[in-house]
Order: structure tokens, then C-alpha cells, then sequence
């Protein structure tokens, strides 16, 4: 027993053999050297592009205006009348206030609409065609103008059908609903959300912002679905009032 407790173990030579075969070398990744070749391929294309930046010459207004453009408006048969009784109201802010050019094609029945030498903005042919095909659509020429002087007036257009599938009477019912006797359903839709609605046939047209569209739309999907315009009034006006304290 006493043998074994004055044996001791000397473990240092083994540990200095060990550390000379098995010694760790650092190995870099390969993606590493992708990364810094990518690196170094971008600093040089970026000095190569700093050094050959090119200069060109500013544009003049004409060139970046390019060619004239043209928007050409259907105009349905009963609106000839009042097209024709109201074309100096329609002509005068188009070619005044827009600087374009416009005329009635009496053989394929279209307003035709131009850009010119004198048209500043871009966007104004876009603005007259609004304002024509709003007109076409049967609102009045003072409620059109108003997409010529504001720019977040839009027009939307639905079916009733698209609402619900009716046909017949049931139809006929459905827009009787939503004009009201004498109108005066949709006139209190117009005053409420601050729009202006056309019926037009099955066709209903909303001129006005955005959310006073929505808040319209809303409103006339309801009396097509065939909720009682007494209720559909209080939901609007509260839609309305909360909007208003919104803003």
C-alpha cells in the first residue's frame, strides 16, 4: 500500500508531444475572400465612375415634354344636346386655363383633346379629360370644374347589379330607393358626404374626394341592399361627424 502512495505521475512530456503533433493553424473561410473581393471590385468601380462621371447638357422644356398627345371622349347620344348648348363653358377653361387644344369630331362623335407649343403642364390633359367625361356623364359644367381646380377630386362609377343581382321591378325598387321621392334621398347623400351623385339608368357616377366617395358608396349599397333610407341617414351622419372631428 505504501508503494502505490509514493508513485507519482510526471504528465508534462506527454502534453509537449501532444501540443507538437496537434498544433491549431487558423484556417480563413472562403466566403471571406469573396467578400473582400466583391469589396474591392465595388471601390474600384466607384473610383472608375468618379473619374468618368459624364456631363450632360440641361433639357429644354420642349424635348422633355415629347410629342403632342391626344385623349379622345365617346360622347353618348343624348348628351349631344347639352354638350352643344353647354360647349362654350366647357371650351373656354380647357383652352384658357389648360392651353390645350379641343374640338367635337362630328364624324366619329368624340371630344378630341390636344397638348400644344403652349401647354406648360403635363397633367392637364388628364384634368380635361376628367372634366369632359364628367360632363358626358351627365354632371352639371360647374360641378366638373371642379377636377380642373382641385386635384383630390376623383369620379367612380359602379352598376347596381354589381351591388346585388336584381332584375325587374326589384331593380326598378333599388333605384327608386336610392333617388328618393322627388330626389330627395339623394340629395341628402350629396349634402351628408359633400359629393355629387348622377343616376344614370342602372349606373350610378360619385364625384368628390375619396372619403366622402366612400362614405357615398357606403350609403348607397345599404338602401340597394334595402336598408330603410332612415337608417342609412343616422349612419352616414355619424360617419360624416367623425370624419369632421377627425380633421
Amino acid at each position: 500500500m505504501d508503494t502505490d502512495k509514493n508513485v507519482t505521475y510526471d504528465a508534462t512530456p506527454a502534453m509537449e508531444g501532444k501540443d507538437e503533433t496537434d498544433s491549431f493553424t487558423a484556417v480563413k473561410s472562403k466566403k471571406s475572400h469573396k467578400r473582400k473581393r466583391e469589396q474591392d471590385g465595388a471601390d474600384m468601380d466607384t473610383e472608375t465612375v468618379a473619374t468618368k462621371r459624364p456631363q450632360f447638357p440641361p433639357i429644354s422644356g420642349e424635348k422633355l415634354r415629347g410629342p403632342d398627345e391626344m385623349r379622345k371622349i365617346a360622347v353618348p347620344a343624348h348628351r349631344y344636346t347639352p354638350l352643344k348648348e353647354n360647349w362654350l363653358k366647357i371650351f373656354t377653361p380647357i383652352v384658357e386655363n389648360l392651353q390645350l387644344q379641343v374640338r367635337f369630331n362630328l364624324k366619329t362623335r368624340n371630344v378630341e383633346i390636344k397638348t400644344c407649343k403652349d401647354t406648360q403642364d403635363i397633367s392637364s390633359l388628364t384634368k380635361a379629360a376628367d372634366f369632359v367625361r364628367a360632363f358626358v356623364l351627365g354632371f352639371q359644367v360647374e360641378d366638373a370644374l371642379a377636377l380642373i381646380r382641385l386635384d383630390e377630386l376623383f369620379l367612380e362609377s359602379f352598376d347596381v347589379t354589381d351591388v346585388k343581382p336584381l332584375k325587374g321591378d326589384h331593380l326598378s325598387r333599388a333605384i327608386g330607393r336610392i333617388a328618393g321621392k322627388g330626389g330627395k334621398t339623394k340629395f341628402t347623400i350629396e349634402n351628408v358626404t359633400k359629393t355629387r351623385i348622377v343616376l344614370a339608368d342602372t349606373k350610378v357616377h360619385i364625384l368628390g374626394s375619396f372619403q366622402n366617395i366612400k362614405m357615398a358608396r357606403t350609403a348607397i349599397c345599404n338602401l340597394i341592399l334595402g336598408s330603410p333610407p332612415s337608417k342609412v341617414y343616422g349612419n352616414i351622419r355619424v360617419v360624416a361627424s367623425r370624419t369632421a372631428e377627425r380633421f
